[in-house]
């Protein structure tokens, strides 16, 4: 039996928004990519900043890495990628799953975007389809597609390492949301059941952690530890209980402070809307809508 690859995997905490970005690199030479970066943002001046992506980047040259892959594991609602930066920093691709299109062409209609917005995706580098792998160095990743939070959720495998985005959380947190435009409990549980299905010592990398009743803030675990302490969907949780706790849940859940002026930038792949005649980037707010 092939015994899985051990990337090295840097964590790097945003607290603002509780997002964490990952810089994964292979554990004997310097292929990496990053997952999941974020652009600082000032909602209340409408002003973004490079801080936390600038960490990464530190990492990166102080490490002498070349960065392969710019990947995200989804269209985020709480933060603003960094995608874009850290192309332009590195000359990297920018990576989503292929199920953006519908994510795109939900959120055109909502923020009745019309020609301004492709939604063929093509503002990413790259589309990647369910079970599609990228080699990096010597470390092999997988896409997969795990919907129910978005349609177009990804986790990324690598080796020993599973990147899951949104889908899970820490144990004791339990499982995103999955009222958003296009989201769906059922196949949410549908997806996490299949990254459970991967070894027990597989170390799970969750995207956000609040530090639930104080505790430090944390973001790896195991598939072990999921299947035994997750309080939303460990060994044991049916399809319809999990179903049924996820949609009372939801219906008390406020929407995420970022997720108007987060999706936007972010179903174009990090960039801004294009500058009106004065030069300056708008985005819009629509009222009653969500």
């Amino acid at each position: 039996m092939t015994v899985p690859s051990s990337p090295h995997v840097s964590a790097f905490f945003d607290e603002q928004t509780f997002t964490v970005s990952y810089l994964v690199r292979e554990p004997n030479g310097k292929k990496a990519v990053i997952i999941d970066s974020v652009l600082d943002f000032d909602a209340s001046a409408g002003r973004t900043s490079t801080e936390s992506a600038d960490r990464i980047l530190g990492a990166v040259r102080r490490e002498s890495l070349e960065v392969e892959w710019i990947l995200e594991t989804h269209a985020h609602a709480d933060h603003f990628s960094a995608a874009p930066y850290l192309k332009k920093e590195l000359g990297s691709p920018v990576g989503i799953g292929t199920h953006i299109t519908a994510v795109q062409k939900k959120f055109s209609q909502i923020f009745n975007l019309g020609p301004d917005l492709s939604t063929d995706g093509t503002q990413f580098d790259r589309l990647l389809s369910d079970d599609e792998s990228l080699k990096v160095g010597e470390l092999e990743i997988q896409a997969w597609h795990t919907p129910g939070h978005t349609p177009a959720c990804m986790t990324y495998v690598v080796g020993d390492a599973a990147f899951v985005g949104d889908t899970l959380f820490m144990p004791d947190y339990g499982t995103a949301r999955c009222d958003f435009p296009g989201g769906d409990a059922a196949v949410m549980y549908q997806s996490i059941r299949r990254i459970l299905d991967l070894p027990e010592e597989t170390r799970v990398f969750v995207c956000h952690d609040y530090g639930p009743d104080g505790r430090p803030f944390a973001w790896e675990s195991t598939v072990a530890k999921q299947r035994t302490e997750n309080k939303h969907v460990k060994d044991g949780v049916s399809q319809d209980s999990f179903v049924s706790m996820r949609r009372e849940r939801d219906a008390t859940l406020a929407m995420p402070a970022l997720i108007l002026p987060s999706v936007q930038v972010n179903i174009r792949a990090g960039e801004f809307p294009s500058p009106e005649d004065n030069g300056i980037s708008y985005l819009k707010i629509p009222l009653n809508a969500l």
